[in-house]
C-alpha cells in the first residue's frame, strides 16, 4: 500500500494556497515535494479509566449500555487539573489554564459539570507501549539529569510526576470510552438486525454516521514533543502515542477484543496536529507504524529542534492570516479524505477507525510564542472544518488541548480559544442532534 500525500509543504500566500489545491510539483529546492511514501503510518494495554455511567467496560466483550435507538451524541470530557503543579516564580508555562478552561466549560454548560470526568493516572504498562522502560523508570524515579529535565523545561517533583501521569491517563480514558461507546452502538444495531427488530426506517437511518458520534475530549494533553526515551518542550510523555497504542494492543487486528468481536477491530489511527509547532515527537514515534498516520500543519518559523518527517507536513509561513491557512487545511482535509489507503474498491471501510486532534491554539496571534496571525474567528472555523471533517469520516474524534501561552497578564485571548475548541465541539454535536 501506498499513500500519495505531499512530505512537505510551505505555503507562502492565499495563491500559492490555492495553487497547492491543483496540482503538486517540485521545485529544485525541495520546497515542494511529491512523493509515494509506504504506509508508514504501536501496541497496547488496557487501562482502569474511572468514567461515570457510561464507563469503560472491563468485560471481555463491549456491553450495549443504551437501548435508544437512533443513538445521540456522545461527548464526555475529561480533565486532570487536580493535579496543577505549582512552579517556580517567572515560569513561562501557564500551569492555571487548566483549571480555567474547564472552570469556563462549566460555567457555559451547565451539565458538562456532570459529565466532566476526573481522570486516574496512566499506568507503567500503557507508557511503555510507546516509551523506552528506562526513560520511565528514571522519570518516575527522579533520576534525570538536570540537563533533561531543563530540556524537558519543568523541575522534576513528585507532584509533577502524578500530573504527567494523569494528562496521557486523560487521553487514554477518552480514546477508550469513545471507541467503546462506537463499538457499542455498531454491536447494537447488528443484534437488532439480526432479530428484525429495526423497522424499514431505523434500518436507513442507522447509516447515517450523524448517529455513530462518539466523540471524547480531554482538557490537557497534545503533548507530542515527547520521544521514546527523552521529552522537551514542556512535554515528558506522549498522551496521543500512548493512547493510539493502547487501541492498538487492545483493538487492533488479531488482538484478543478483535477475535471476540470483530466489529471492535482498529485497523488504522490518523493524528491531525493543528499546533503551531510540529508534532515531532509523534512523527519520531510513528515513523515506521503504518497503522497511524500523522499529520501536522505547523509554522515553518517555530522549529525549536531537529525537524522529524511526519506522514504529512505542511509547513506555514510566519504571519500567516487566516484565508491562508484555512484554504490550506481545507485543501488537505480533502485530501485525505478521497485517498484510497487499502488500495481496493470496497468504498464501504473507513479510512481512519479513531482520529486525534491536537487543537492547539498557539496559532493564535496573541499567543507569546507562536508565529502566526490567526484570528480567534480563524480557529473557530479550523475546528469547525475539523469536526466537519470527522462527521464525513464516521470516526470517533479525540480532543485534546495542545499548546497556548498568553502573553503578559492578559490571558483572556488564549483562554477563550481553548474553551472553545470544546464548546464549539459540543455545539457542533448539538446541531447534529436536532437535524436528526
Amino acid at each position: 500500500m501506498t499513500l500519495f500525500l505531499l512530505t512537505s509543504t510551505t505555503i507562502t500566500s492565499p495563491a500559492h494556497a490555492k495553487l497547492s489545491q491543483r496540482l503538486c510539483y517540485s521545485y529544485q529546492t525541495g520546497t515542494f515535494q511529491t512523493a509515494l511514501r509506504s504506509n508508514r503510518f504501536h501496541r497496547a494495554h488496557r487501562p482502569r479509566a474511572r468514567c461515570a455511567a457510561t464507563a469503560a467496560s472491563d468485560q471481555d466483550t463491549p456491553r450495549v449500555t443504551s437501548l435508544e435507538y437512533p443513538f445521540r451524541p456522545y461527548f464526555p470530557i475529561y480533565y486532570n487539573d487536580v493535579y496543577e503543579v505549582d512552579l517556580p516564580p517567572g515560569h513561562r508555562f501557564p500551569m492555571e489554564k487548566y483549571r480555567k478552561v474547564r472552570m469556563a466549560l462549566q460555567d457555559r454548560i451547565m451539565s458538562i459539570a456532570e459529565e466532566n470526568r476526573k481522570v486516574d493516572c496512566a499506568t507503567t504498562q500503557q507508557l511503555e507501549t510507546t516509551h523506552h522502560p528506562t526513560y520511565i523508570s528514571r522519570y518516575l524515579s527522579g533520576k534525570l539529569t538536570e540537563r533533561e529535565n531543563r530540556n524537558i523545561g519543568f523541575p522534576w517533583s513528585e507532584k509533577h510526576v502524578r500530573r504527567s501521569l494523569s494528562s496521557v491517563g486523560g487521553t487514554v480514558a477518552a480514546a477508550l470510552s469513545a471507541w467503546e461507546e462506537f463499538v457499542r452502538r455498531r454491536t447494537r444495531i447488528q443484534t437488532l438486525e439480526q432479530h428484525s427488530l429495526l423497522n424499514h426506517e431505523s434500518t436507513s437511518h442507522h447509516t447515517n454516521k450523524d448517529h455513530w458520534l462518539c466523540w471524547a475530549a480531554h482538557v490537557a494533553g497534545g503533548t507530542h514533543h515527547a520521544f521514546s526515551d527523552y521529552g522537551e518542550g514542556f512535554c515528558i510523555f506522549s498522551d496521543i502515542a500512548v493512547a493510539a497504542n493502547v487501541l492498538l494492543r487492545t483493538y487492533g487486528e488479531q488482538s484478543p477484543q478483535s477475535m471476540i468481536n470483530p466489529l471492535s477491530t482498529i485497523r488504522r489511527i490518523l493524528i491531525i496536529d493543528l499546533d503551531v509547532h510540529q508534532g515531532n515527537g509523534n512523527a519520531a514515534l510513528f515513523r515506521e507504524n503504518d497503522r497511524v498516520k500523522t499529520f501536522s500543519m505547523h509554522c515553518v518559523a517555530n522549529y525549536f529542534s531537529e525537524k522529524q518527517h511526519s506522514d504529512l507536513d505542511v509547513e506555514m509561513p510566519a504571519g500567516c492570516d487566516d484565508e491562508t491557512y484555512l484554504s490550506t487545511l481545507r485543501h488537505w482535509l480533502r485530501r485525505i479524505e478521497e485517498h484510497n489507503y487499502d488500495n481496493d474498491e470496497d468504498t464501504s471501510k473507513r479510512k481512519f477507525d479513531v482520529i486525534f486532534y491536537q487543537a492547539g491554539v498557539d496559532i493564535h496571534h496573541a499567543d507569546r510564542l507562536g508565529k502566526l496571525s490567526i484570528t480567534s474567528k480563524g480557529i473557530t472555523r479550523r475546528n469547525s472544518l475539523v469536526f466537519e471533517f470527522a462527521n464525513r469520516m464516521g470516526s470517533p474524534l479525540i480532543i485534546c488541548m495542545g499548546g497556548g501561552y498568553p502573553k503578559g497578564d492578559d490571558w483572556t485571548p488564549i483562554l477563550e480559544a481553548h474553551t472553545g475548541v470544546y464548546w464549539e465541539a459540543h455545539q457542533f454535536l448539538s446541531s447534529v442532534r436536532n437535524k436528526s
